[in-house]
Parts: structure tokens; C-alpha cells; sequence
């Protein structure tokens, strides 16, 4: 019986059969059942079942990644790494090959399609409840780091240009605002003008450190939010990362500080009161640890020195993009209602000033767990 989220024969994706696009992947038996998975807002995602094993199909979105195949590149680069390194952890999703042999297919309307293992008996968390889960959460991200640490970082290309370019976003937002000098602000717009340019020099902070040679150049994971994590389904132990699209050539204190981000904003990331989001020092501290242990001596006294830093800029860079794109008319970051980017971007800058405060109880979870 096939399940109702089929449609029937075959789900249609912009005229393309699904079921003639996973027929095309290296996998046994016929297709039992294919549907859409989740709500992800960046790349169609489906879940094929076939020969008592289930898989991802999904079509990349060339929309945000104008390079699809560097991404397989990348993932099959770091697939062959682990593979002949021998490890299980850290553990990511298997590529599935075409039956070409290559990494993924792409469809007559020149999409780019790809599929993985299915991950059985594992959810993500919507929130942290327990500080063991902290733990798990710096373990793994230190895992992925300090084992990709021996990755040489040229094997890679880049997947996405541009990402984590602070100085960039500035200028954006300078740009667009500087054409819409003449429109009167609200209340709403003009503190959160002010509270950017109370910041500005804060853009810069890593990329002058990098160019100066104080930070080097790691794989980095690109987006470690709590949602790309996968736990065991009594959510007590970390099992794998994924959405590994962005991993490419970066700065590790990104990717911690986007992990910190996402993780410690005590009433999570959708809250409707900007006034209310707080980061949770205790779980900060637990992540940290746990990325210590997970990571070894990986982390340079300069890396270390930054890391309060990076901890700011994240929210900051993340509050910057939403604050633009709502002054564009929300092109990039889907919303439900207008004034929704607006809202998020406070949410943002709100957690930035929680940072602040607790400045020297940051620094003080920072020396504790890498002094």
C-alpha cells in the first residue's frame, strides 16, 4: 500500500517523477514509499523507503548554492576521509552514489539531486532541557573539528562565497540604508540603526585577526545549530551533524559561536518578545567543555583569546542580515508576516546585549575549560 503522501504513483517536483529521480541511485529493491520530510526552507527534502532501508532525497537549492556539484565534491572528499581514517565519529550521513557512480543526478531541468542514509533512531531537540545535553552538543562539534583538523583544508572548496563575511553584511545594510535616508524611521528601525552603528567595529574583528595571520583557515561545519544535530532517541548522547552543505574552508570560532547562538537563547529562536531572549551562561559553559573535550589541544592561544569575540559578532552578523533583508522586503529569509525579519533581528541584538552583560562570566567559562 502506498502512503498517502505519495500522491499516488509518483510525487511530481517541478514536472520531474521523484520516482524516476531515485531509480537513478545505487539502491536495491523497489520503492515503497516517498514523501516529503520536514519543513526545511532552504532545500526540498524527501524520505524514500525502499528494501526495509530508508533514505534523504534531496534536491539542492541552486537558489542559495550556485555551486551544487563543489558541494557533493565536498561531501564525498570528507566521506573518503573517514572512511580510510577508520573512525565512526564524527558520524555524518552516508552518500548514496548514482548508479554512474557519481555523487548525485542531476534532473532534466538541471537540478541537482542527492541521497543519504537515513539515520534510524535519532531526533533533533528543539531545545536544550539538561546540561548533559550541553555537553554532547560541544562534544560533538570538537569531534567534527579536531578530527577534520587532519583534513587538509585544500582538499575543499568553497561551497557557499561570502558566508560569514561580517564585513560584507555591513556594507550591505550601509548601502540599503543609505537609499532609504529620505524615509522617515519608526521607533523599532531607528534603534535598531543604533544599536548597529554602536557596533560597527565589531564586524571586523575576526577577518583582521585571520589576515593577520593570528587565526588559521580549518574545515568548519558552517551551520551547527541545535537542529543539526541528531540525538539518540532517549536524548541523552549526540550520534551525528548534519545539513553539511556549508561545511568548507573558515574559522572554527564561527562555527562555535553559532553553536553558542543557537543553543544558549534560553527561550529559543522563535520567540515573539525580542525583550525576552537571554543567553544561558550554564549551558554556554557545559558547551564549552564539552568542545574542549571533544576537540583536544586543537584551539590556538589566539583562537582562545577571540572566542568571546566570535561569541558576539554571530548574533550580531545573524541580527544584520535579518535587519537588511527586512529593509529589502524579506527576498532572502522566508516569512509568515511582514515585520517578521525585523522581529527576529531584535531577538538577535537582544541576545548580543545579554552577551555583553555577562562579559566576564563568559570569559571566565571561556578560561576555564581551554586554560
Amino acid at each position: 500500500m502506498q502512503s498517502q503522501s505519495e500522491n499516488r504513483d509518483a510525487i511530481r517536483h517541478d514536472g520531474t517523477s521523484l520516482r524516476a529521480i531515485a531509480a537513478k541511485f545505487d539502491v536495491s529493491g523497489p520503492i515503497d514509499t516517498l514523501g516529503r520530510l520536514g519543513q526545511g526552507l532552504i532545500n526540498d527534502t524527501f524520505r524514500l523507503d525502499t528494501g526495509g532501508l530508508s533514505y534523504i532525497l534531496q534536491r539542492i537549492n541552486g537558489a542559495v548554492f550556485p555551486q551544487p556539484e563543489q558541494i557533493m565534491a565536498n561531501l564525498l572528499t570528507l566521506s573518503e576521509f573517514l572512511r580510510k581514517r577508520g573512525t565512526t565519529e564524527p558520524r555524518l550521513p552516508t552518500l548514496i552514489l548514482a548508479r554512474d557512480g557519481r555523487p548525485f543526478v542531476r534532473d532534466g531541468d538541471g537540478h541537482v539531486w542527492r541521497l543519504m542514509e537515513f539515520i534510524a533512531g535519532t531526533r533533533t531537540l528543539s531545545r536544550i532541557a539538561h546540561p548533559d545535553q550541553a555537553s554532547e552538543v560541544g562534544r560533538i562539534l570538537g569531534g567534527f573539528h579536531g578530527t577534520l583538523s587532519e583534513l587538509p583544508t585544500e582538499r575543499l572548496g568553497i561551497s557557499l562565497p561570502g558566508f560569514h563575511d561580517t564585513p560584507g553584511y555591513l556594507k550591505r545594510f550601509t548601502e540599503i540604508s543609505d537609499r532609504r535616508r529620505d524615509i522617515p524611521l519608526d521607533a523599532d528601525l531607528e534603534e535598531a540603526y543604533s544599536f548597529v552603528a554602536a557596533r560597527h567595529t565589531l564586524a571586523n574583528v575576526l577577518e583582521r585577526a585571520r589576515d593577520q595571520g593570528r587565526l588559521p583557515t580549518r574545515i568548519t561545519h558552517g551551520d551547527p545549530k541545535l537542529d543539526n544535530i541528531l540525538f539518540s532517541a532517549d536524548e541523552r548522547a549526540s550520534v551525528a551533524l548534519i545539513d553539511l552543505d556549508t561545511v568548507q574552508p573558515g574559522l572554527v570560532l564561527h562555527d562555535l559561536g553559532d553553536c553558542l547562538r543557537s543553543c544558549c537563547n534560553r527561550h529559543g529562536e522563535g520567540i515573539r518578545e525580542a525583550e525576552t531572549a537571554e543567553f544561558d551562561l550554564g549551558i554556554c559553559a557545559r558547551i564549552l567543555a564539552g568542545y574542549a573535550e571533544g576537540s583536544g589541544p586543537l584551539l590556538r592561544r589566539e583562537e582562545v583569546g577571540l572566542l568571546y569575540e566570535a561569541v558576539r559578532l554571530v548574533p550580531f552578523e545573524l541580527g544584520l542580515r535579518f535587519l537588511t533583508d527586512h529593509l529589502e522586503g524579506d527576498r532572502y529569509f522566508r516569512v509568515d508576516e511582514p515585520g517578521r525579519n525585523l522581529l527576529k533581528a531584535q531577538v538577535q541584538f537582544a541576545l548580543v546585549r545579554s552577551i555583553e552583560r555577562q562579559e566576564r562570566e563568559i570569559r571566565a567559562a571561556i578560561e576555564e575549560a581551554f586554560g
